[in-house]
């Protein structure tokens, strides 16, 4: 049974986690409930633009500004379909609310509308999501796998994805630098 809801939380990967997926990452959980939990990871930029994006899509963008917004891996599930993370929620056409203030959206109106240069305030883009079957991601956290903290917004649609990971630590009052990559308890 689930004893803590994770939504609107961010998952900081421990130093010792071996998954080349997870290894060094800050990912924002969008909903965690009894079914598991979903995320996006944050902080690890691929080798694609939102300009780039937008031509694989065949949507026209006349915004210079989409040719240096780095596209984010999001996690391993769904690798050919985008994730936009944003605030405000906004009303679009496939929006889960994840709380009053952050909405991820997979629908293309949204993208369409960035193209157009009507996009929300706070913006993140995402190919694929990071996902958790019930139960697994209370498993991997007794396995000190994970750090979690209240997510904050602004690290997310504020700083550039090589400041989040330290931004986050920062809201625990903690130097990642100074984590040990060794597993146990107290």
């Amino acid at each position: 049974m689930q004893s803590v809801d994770l939504t609107h939380h961010f998952l900081i990967a421990m130093p010792a986690m071996a998954d080349p997926f997870f290894s060094r990452t800050l990912t924002y959980i969008c909903e965690h409930s009894e079914q598991g939990a979903l995320g996006v990871v944050v902080n690890r930029p691929i080798d694609l633009t939102l300009k780039d994006l937008f031509d694989q899509l065949g949507i026209s963008s006349d915004g210079e500004g989409a040719q240096a917004v780095p596209v984010m891996f999001g996690g391993p599930i769904q690798l050919d379909r985008g994730f936009v993370l944003h605030q405000p929620v906004g009303n679009w056409q496939s929006t889960m609310v994840v709380n009053e203030d952050v909405g991820l959206t997979t629908s293309l109106d949204i993208m369409r509308a960035i193209a157009d240069g009507e996009s929300p305030t706070g913006l993140l883009v995402a190919l694929g999501y990071s996902g958790w079957a019930p139960g697994q991601i209370e498993h991997e956290l007794s396995l000190n796998a994970w750090l979690t903290v209240p997510a904050a917004p602004s690290i997310i649609f504020e700083l550039p994805a090589e400041e989040r990971l330290a931004a986050a630590m920062r809201l625990l009052g903690v130097d990642f630098s100074s984590l040990s990559d060794e597993v146990g308890h107290s």
